[in-house]
Formats: C-alpha cells, structure tokens, sequence
C-alpha cells in the first residue's frame, strides 16, 4: 500500500500565517502556483514575495503578503468568498473551518456574534490568504495527516502597545483553550520578543492538527520565518514531512495501552453529557459513550466511559471533574487490538468524497465514507442522507476493493 503522507509542525520561535506559507513555499509549493488559486478568491490588493533570509543563523523563507489595499472585510464576506470560490472542496472545506474557529474566538472574546463582528487586523485581505494559502500548500503537497508539537507564545509582556493587553492575544489564548492546545513555559529568552503567535496561526494549527508527533519517516524539512529577529532564539516555523509506514506483512496490529476512564452519574442532563463529550474529543479522548444503569436507592443512571491515550489521561479527567457532578473516576490500563486503515479520496459522481479503508495483510476488506463528506453532498444536492451514504459506498466498494 502507498506510504501516508504526514506533515509534524514545529513551532521553533512562534506561529503564524505567514511562516505558515513560508514554511511551505520552503518544501517546494511554488509561488506561481499559490497565486494562481488564491486568485479563485476572486480578492485582490495584494502581492506574495518569497525570500531567502537566516533567523539565528537557520536559512529559511520569509514569504511577505505585501498589502495594496487596506479595506476592511466581514466574516460574512471572507466565507462567501471562500465558498464561491473554484478551489477544491478540501481546501474549501478546511478554510471555512479554521476561519470559523477564528470568528468563535473573537465573537466570545468581544461578547459579539458574527453578523456584528467587526475585524481589525483579521479582517485585512492578509487573513484570508494565510489561511486558504495554508490549505492549498498542505493539498499541493499530498499531506492527509497534520500532526504539531506545543505552540510557543512567548511571555507576557510587554504589552503590544502601552496600555493594550498583554501577551498572547485574547484571540489566540481562547483558541488554546477551545482545542485544549499544549503551550511552552515562560522562558528568559522570550523576555521582551512580545507576541510569538497569532490568531491566526493558532487557528490554523488548532483546527489542522492532531497535538503529538507520532514515528514516521521523515523526507525533507521546510523552515518559514516570521517578521522578528530576536538575538536569542529564530522567530521561525518548521514543517517536517515524510510518510507513516503501512505494513504489507502485518493484519492486527498491538497498540500501546490506553485508559480507561469510567464514572456513574444519577444526578445529570442530556445537555451536559453532549458538552462534556465534546470537550473530552477536542483534549484528544479516542472515544467516549454512555449506558444506561440502575444505581442504589433504584435511580437510574448513566455510565460515562472514556478511552484516552496515556498522556491525555491528567486532560480528560480534569474535564470529567470539572464538566460533570461525579466526585470520583475509575481508571484502568487495558490493551487494543486495530486494523491499519488508510484515508484515501474518490471521485463518484457526486463529487469528491473521502474514504476510510480497513486493512488486513495489506489488502482492503471495507471502505466507508467520511459522513462528513456524505452530509455535505446531501447538503448541496438535497438528496436524502442515507441515499447519498449508499451510493457512495457502492462506488468506493467497486474502485478499491478487490
């Protein structure tokens, strides 16, 4: 089976939309090329400009998004373009994505909704490009799996501007805290650097990538450089690429162990399951779920169980503690047993649609649709879920499996 193609990011010295780009136009996207699908955004007033420069004696590419305009534009107005754009879905798909988390952290930061949001910086048509940009770099260079290490912030002061908040923007910290990000401690080099990331490229790792860097074979290294040039570290992003190896010879695969997290609960709401699910998910839970049971004094109950990874088990039991009434939480160590499995896409009728595979001694048993991408044809089209569901499982059957 063909290798998966992986990206780990490296947040050196910061993070943001530019060393993003610059980072990728470093492992070969070509200008030329993001320019001539940035320009299906139908946005103009800008120019890209890439060049060699050293941060602390690291070569890398400072990519700068020269602006000619400085018009202001809504949320509204960023997603429309996006949306009536000819980019591919996937890339349409992400934008929108990492744009809306960075509209969410807004909108709570100034107690806005979106129709009433009013952008400063983010709303420059400098915004729009870091992020498309950023989708169309990864998609250019066959990346299906985005994983990044802990995002360096930097310390709190000074202030962006005598009087102005202090440091990582409002924006950026409710973007951690809304994905559960890791962070690096206040260092003494940091001291003085001021802000490391953006908004931005804090929106563009949180919804991109997975926290962690997993094994994998490791091809090339691009380096994108930021606007800074501190003496004691490089104000710089790396983005490592490579492959996850697939096994031809091995069918069941042993993982490493994992925990089990289990509380009763008799005194909660649907409502509150439903939140603390999605906070268990987004702190990196592999699953979680709920059964029904009958507790003492005959009341019935619910069991909540979690399955995390060894190193999210601090993460997730301080959600359950904090977003549920339980007062305690079993755990256990127990092993698992998963088929390789591999994310391909096809093209059906329908249009594009991404498929899991599983596998077993390198051959593909069963294919099933993302339901995402099945809900969105269903969206557009207006046909039935389940039909669209079914139609596009036939077809993933007929191309991939023998």
């Amino acid at each position: 089976m063909p290798n998966e193609k992986i990206a780990y990011i490296q947040s050196i010295g910061g993070a943001s939309g530019d060393m993003m780009l610059g980072a990728l136009t470093d492992l070969g996207l070509p200008v030329d090329f993001l320019e001539t699908e940035l320009a299906k955004l139908n946005l103009d007033g800008y120019k890209l400009e890439a060049r060699q420069e050293t941060r602390c004696e690291m070569r890398g590419t400072y990519l700068n998004v020269e602006l000619f305009d400085r018009a202001k534009y809504s949320p509204k107005q960023f997603l429309r373009s996006v949306d009536y754009s000819d980019l591919s879905d996937s890339v349409k798909d992400q934008s929108c994505l990492i744009l809306k988390a960075l509209w969410a952290a807004e909108c709570r930061v100034h107690g806005e909704t979106e129709d009433v949001l009013e952008l400063e910086e983010l709303g420059s048509v400098d915004t729009i490009v870091d992020v498309v940009g950023s989708c169309i770099g990864f998609e250019y260079l066959g990346v299906t799996d985005i994983h990044s290490g802990p995002l360096v912030i930097g310390n709190a002061m000074p202030p962006r501007w005598a009087g102005g908040y202090s440091n990582p923007a409002p924006a950026t910290l409710e973007l951690i805290s809304a994905f559960g990000a890791p962070v690096v401690g206040d260092k003494p080099m940091y001291e003085e650097a001021g802000e490391l990331t953006t908004p931005t490229g804090a929106a563009l790792i949180t919804t991109l990538a997975s926290f962690g860097r997993p094994a994998f074979s490791v091809d090339r290294v691009g380096l994108g450089l930021g606007t800074k040039d501190p003496a004691g570290f490089p104000n710089a992003l790396r983005i490592w690429l490579g492959a996850m190896e697939q096994s031809d010879a091995v069918s069941i695969t042993p993982q490493d162990q994992v925990v089990l997290l289990e509380t009763n609960l008799d005194d909660v709401s649907g409502l509150v399951l439903g939140y603390a699910q999605e906070r268990l998910f987004a702190v990196g839970a592999l699953d979680v779920w709920n059964t029904p049971i009958q507790m003492k004094k005959n009341r019935p109950g619910t069991l909540l169980s979690v399955l995390v990874p060894e190193d999210k088990e601090r993460l997730a039991t301080e959600v359950i503690l904090r977003e549920t009434p339980t007062l305690g939480i079993r755990t256990r160590l127990i092993d698992r047993h998963v088929a390789d499995r591999q994310m391909v896409s096809i093209e059906t009728d329908l249009g594009t649609v991404a498929v899991k595979l599983k596998l077993l001694e390198g051959q593909a048993i069963s294919a099933a649709p993302e339901p995402d991408d099945v809900r969105r044809i269903a969206m557009e089209t207006g046909a039935p879920f389940q039909e669209v569901y079914q139609k596009v499982s036939d077809e993933a059957r007929r191309q991939l499996l023998k």
